[in-house]
């Protein structure tokens, strides 16, 4: 059942997003490890010298990415200083303390094993320290969680397969697989046969597509890898049958505002065109969540998220709800723990109207 929203009421932007309960889908957990964190771990780990910077101030101006290598050259040096369980345990928990002040109770998070085990650390350490933390909590934050296990699609197929065998002891554990880094190059189409046999062993679906790539990327994760949802996917706009096929599947779009915007040049549109064509895909009826990203590198958590695009869309309460019923429709939940979260934002609209 839906709410009636009245428009007139949650007038403030920041008034109408921190009175809600969300999900967020498109979070990279290595992309939270704040500055100062980096530099407690480098210092914990006697490792200081593989960070090419020597301040903070440093670190936040390398922040200035001129494309999107250059975030991922940032990216992949900050995940030097992780090498311990504990180490990915406090980055973990770190982030889910914010999404807890950020009204997050449930959370999909992505986790990029390659960048671990491609540098000796190995695959049972950093998931053990991000499950610890997630477990936690659940028991003490109560945030639910799932983990979406990556693959850099710029490392090929082969690599994929191989971590992908390396994770089924853990499949219990772990509810899908996704495709990330690098997208120029590396269409969809290339992971097919890892994507079949992911499919086969009972894992969800994801993959980047339309954010640096073009259209014709998310007709290859939708046709060729048969996903659940698309992450990104602002590029569908150049494409029409795209939009309609979409809008009628609702197939999920796990959008990230701030990072679309820290990233302009990469989508070659101007703020206020990006805000545009957001616009256009929500006016197109398409199941759109709101998300962070990397969000210690694009300038906000979930919360900043959602009241970026409230201000910039002017978003009246009724928008703002969809929005936050599409986070658990899009969601990996069970049918009666989703029910649950959208019955819960149903009581809380339902007292913010009132």
């Amino acid at each position: 059942m839906r709410v009636q929203v009245r428009q007139q009421r949650l007038s403030q932007p920041r008034a109408r997003v921190a009175a809600v309960g969300r999900a967020e889908l498109h979070l990279h957990i290595e992309g939270t490890l704040e500055p100062e964190l980096l530099f407690e771990l480098a210092a914990r780990n006697e490792v200081l010298e593989k960070i090419p910077y020597k301040s903070l101030d440093e670190v936040r101006a390398a922040y200035n990415f001129q494309n999107l290598q250059s975030f991922l050259d940032l990216y992949y040096a900050g995940c030097a200083v992780l090498i311990t369980e504990q180490d990915f345990y406090d980055m973990t928990w770190a982030y889910l303390e914010r999404a807890a002040a950020d009204k997050v109770v449930h959370t999909e998070i992505f986790f990029d094993p390659q960048t671990h085990t491609s540098r000796g650390v190995p695959f049972a350490t950093a998931f053990q320290g991000i499950t610890k933390a997630l477990k936690d909590a659940e028991a003490k934050l109560s945030i639910s969680s799932h983990i979406i296990m990556c693959f850099l699609r710029h490392l090929g197929s082969e690599s994929a397969m191989a971590t992908l065998q390396e994770a089924l002891p853990y499949k219990e554990q772990i509810k899908g697989v996704g495709l990330d880094s690098s997208e120029l190059g590396f269409p969809p189409s290339l992971f097919q046969e890892v994507f079949q046999l992911a499919a086969k062993e009972g894992f969800k679906l994801v993959a980047h597509a339309g954010e640096e790539g073009p259209a014709e990327y998310v007709w290859e994760a939708v046709n060729l890898l048969k996903v659940d949802r698309i992450d990104h996917g602002v590029k569908s706009i150049e494409d029409a049958s795209l939009c309609a096929h979409l809008s009628k599947a609702q197939t999920p779009l796990t959008v990230c505002p701030l990072s679309n915007v820290k990233l302009s040049f990469v989508t070659a549109l101007p703020d206020e065109q990006l805000v545009e064509k957001l616009q256009v895909l929500l006016r197109q009826g398409m199941c759109i969540t709101i998300n962070s990203d990397d969000p210690a590198y694009f300038g906000g958590y979930v919360n900043a998220n959602y009241v970026f695009l409230a201000q910039s869309l002017g978003l009246d309460a009724e928008t703002l709800y969809q929005l936050h019923r599409n986070s658990f429709i899009a969601s990996f939940l069970s049918d009666d723990v989703r029910d649950k979260y959208l019955g819960s934002l149903d009581q809380i609209f339902k007292q913010a109207v009132a």
